[in-house]
């Protein structure tokens, strides 16, 4: 199952400016969730993670 993670990041998009707004089940939920609540400006960028719920990786 995939999940997308909706993150808001400087403009560079960095990993040590994200903060988390939340988890969905699709990737237009997230975008439309992030246009809604106003994430999308000229000093901030919307970056959306997939993941695989239940996988084990080592990195």
């Amino acid at each position: 199952m995939k999940l997308f993670i909706l993150y808001q990041t400087d403009v560079w998009k960095s990993k040590a400016s994200r903060v988390c707004f939340g988890i969905f089940d699709s990737r237009n939920k997230a975008i439309d969730s992030a246009k809604y609540n106003g994430l999308y400006c000229s000093c901030a960028e919307v970056v959306v993670e997939e993941v695989t719920l239940n996988l084990f990786e080592e990195n």
